[in-house]
C-alpha cells in the first residue's frame, strides 16, 4: 500500500465523523517519515481504514495497542516493539492514574465507621474485690473498674482496640479515682465513642452484673469530666456499733445508736464544713502544699437503720475535690474520738503544722454518690443544644442498683469478713494523746484558712 498524506488521513476521519468535536482525550503519534506530531480522536472505526498512518505494512503490535488505547482499554505495547525503530509511539495527553480497587473487608470496615462524638457515661459499680477505678497499664494482676469497662466498650464496637490500648485516644476522663474496695453509684466518665445503635445495650452485655452504664448523654467537644466537676458527694455507710465507747465489745450487734451519740457525731462532723488544711488526712502532702487545702461543703450523719438483723447509718460528706484517704481519715478520727480513744481536740489539731496521727477507716463502706455540674449545666444545659447532667431520670436506676449490688456487699463483707470491728481493735495502737500535745504546741499554729480550694487536682479518694 502506498504512503498515505495526512491529508488522506484526515478526510478519512472527516466521513467518518463529520465536524464533531474531537472530545478531551486525544492521542499522540509520531510518523518516522514525515516526523511532525498529529491528534487522532480516539474512535473504534480505526481498524476499518485498513492502514497504519505512516502507510507502512498492515499493522502490527504497535498499532493495536494504540487502538485499544483509543478504544477506551490502556494496554501497554511489549518491550520489544516499544523499542523497535519505526513504530508508532503513544502518549496519552492526559495523566489519568488507574484506580486501586477496594477489597471487600476494607469497604466494609469503612462503611462501619462512623464519626465520633464526646459523651459521658453515668457508671455504678460495686468496688469490693477491685483495685480501685483507674486502669493500672502493664499490671493485669491487679484488676480495676476500668479494664472491665474499656473490654465492653472495645467488644461492643464503641471504640477501636487501638483505643482500649491507648486511653489517650478516646480523650477519657475519670470524675473520680476511687479507691481499692470503694463503688459508685453515680461515677461519670467522658470519653469519645462511636455512636452505635443501642449502644447501653450493647455495653452492658459485655459487662458483669455489678458494673452498669445507667446513662449516657452528649456534651460539648472540649468536654472534660474532671475539670468539669463542681463537688462530689460520697456516703460512708458502717455499722452503728463503731460508734459505742471501747469499753463495750468491738462487735455489739445489740448496739443501737442513741440520740445523744448521734448529735455528738454531727457536730464533730460539722467541724470539717469550710476549707482547712487536710496534709494530715492523705499521704505525701506537706503543710505548706496548697494543695492540701480542701473546701467541705456539708458532712453529716443520717439516722440510724437495720439490715439482716445490724445496725447502720449513712454518713455524707459533699465536697469540691478530695485527696487520697481524705474521706476515710476523717471518719476514722471521729470514730476514735467519740469511742474515747482520741480527745476532741485533736480535731482542730489535725488542721496545723504538727504531723498527726489520723487512723483511717476501712474502704469498704465508701461510695462515690453522685458528681455535680453546675456550672456546666448553668452554661450549656438550656442552650437547645446540649442536655442537663443532672441525671434525675435515672435515680430510680440508681437507687435500684445501690438495693441490689452496693449495700448487700457492705453488708454482707461486714457479717463475713468483720472489717469494721477488726480496724476498731487496731484504734488503742495509735497514740493519739501525744499527737493532741504535740500539735497544741506554739510552733505547729497555722494561720486560719483564707478559703478556696485547689481545683486544679481531681478527686482521688
Amino acid at each position: 500500500m502506498g504512503v498515505l498524506g495526512l491529508p488522506v488521513v484526515a478526510a478519512a476521519l472527516r466521513s467518518v465523523w463529520g465536524a464533531r468535536s474531537l472530545g478531551p482525550r486525544r492521542l499522540w503519534y509520531r510518523c518516522p517519515l514525515t516526523e511532525p506530531l498529529a491528534r487522532v480522536h480516539p474512535t473504534p472505526f480505526l481498524p476499518q481504514l485498513g492502514v497504519n498512518f505512516c502507510g507502512l505494512a498492515p499493522m502490527a503490535q504497535n498499532e493495536k495497542a494504540l487502538v485499544a488505547v483509543a478504544g477506551g482499554v490502556k494496554e501497554e505495547p511489549d518491550k520489544k516493539s516499544r523499542n523497535r525503530q519505526g513504530r508508532i509511539r503513544v502518549w496519552e495527553e492526559t495523566d489519568q492514574k488507574v484506580k486501586k480497587l477496594k477489597t471487600s473487608e476494607e469497604a466494609e470496615g469503612q462503611s462501619k465507621k462512623l464519626p465520633k462524638r464526646k459523651v459521658v457515661l453515668l457508671l455504678a459499680y460495686s468496688g469490693k474485690g477491685y483495685h480501685g477505678m483507674q486502669r493500672n497499664v502493664g499490671s493485669s494482676q491487679f484488676r480495676t473498674i476500668e479494664d472491665d469497662l474499656v473490654a465492653a466498650l472495645v467488644r461492643s464496637g464503641c471504640i477501636p482496640e487501638s483505643h482500649g490500648e491507648d486511653m489517650k485516644k478516646m480523650s477519657f476522663q475519670r470524675c473520680a479515682r476511687t479507691d481499692k474496695g470503694v463503688s459508685a453509684a453515680g461515677q461519670v466518665v467522658s470519653l469519645k465513642v462511636w455512636l452505635i445503635d443501642d449502644i447501653l445495650e450493647k455495653i452492658n452485655s459485655h459487662l458483669p452484673s455489678h458494673i452498669r452504664i445507667l446513662g449516657l448523654k452528649r456534651v460539648t467537644g472540649g468536654f472534660n469530666s474532671k475539670n468539669r466537676c463542681d463537688a462530689r458527694t460520697y456516703c460512708y455507710m458502717l455499722p452503728t456499733f463503731a460508734f459505742a465507747h471501747k469499753d463495750r465489745d468491738a462487735q455489739d450487734e445489740s448496739f443501737r445508736l442513741s440520740a445523744e451519740t448521734l448529735q455528738q457525731v454531727n457536730r464533730l462532723l460539722a467541724c470539717f464544713q469550710g476549707t482547712h488544711n487536710f496534709h494530715n488526712f492523705t499521704s505525701q502532702k506537706g503543710p505548706q502544699e496548697p494543695s492540701a487545702r480542701r473546701y467541705v461543703l456539708e458532712m453529716r450523719c443520717g439516722e440510724p437503720f437495720l439490715r439482716d438483723g445490724l445496725e447502720f447509718a449513712v454518713i455524707t460528706v459533699k465536697g469540691q475535690s478530695f485527696m487520697m484517704h481524705q474521706i476515710r481519715k476523717m471518719v476514722g478520727l471521729v470514730v476514735a474520738i467519740v469511742r474515747g480513744h482520741a480527745p476532741e481536740s485533736l480535731l482542730a489539731c489535725s488542721w496545723g503544722l504538727t504531723k498527726v496521727d489520723v487512723p483511717k477507716a476501712p474502704g469498704l463502706g465508701l461510695v462515690l454518690e453522685r458528681v455535680h455540674f453546675d456550672k456546666y449545666n448553668q452554661r450549656f444545659g438550656g442552650d437547645g443544644l446540649h442536655e442537663p447532667l443532672d441525671w434525675a431520670a435515672e435515680e430510680g436506676a440508681i437507687a435500684a442498683f445501690k438495693e441490689r449490688h452496693i449495700f448487700p456487699s457492705i453488708v454482707e463483707a461486714e457479717r463475713h469478713e468483720h472489717s469494721m470491728a477488726r480496724w476498731l481493735s487496731t484504734l488503742p495502737v495509735h497514740d493519739f494523746h501525744a499527737s493532741a500535745v504535740a500539735a497544741a504546741s506554739p510552733a505547729s499554729k497555722v494561720p486560719s484558712p483564707m478559703g478556696g480550694s485547689d481545683e486544679g487536682e481531681g478527686d482521688t479518694d
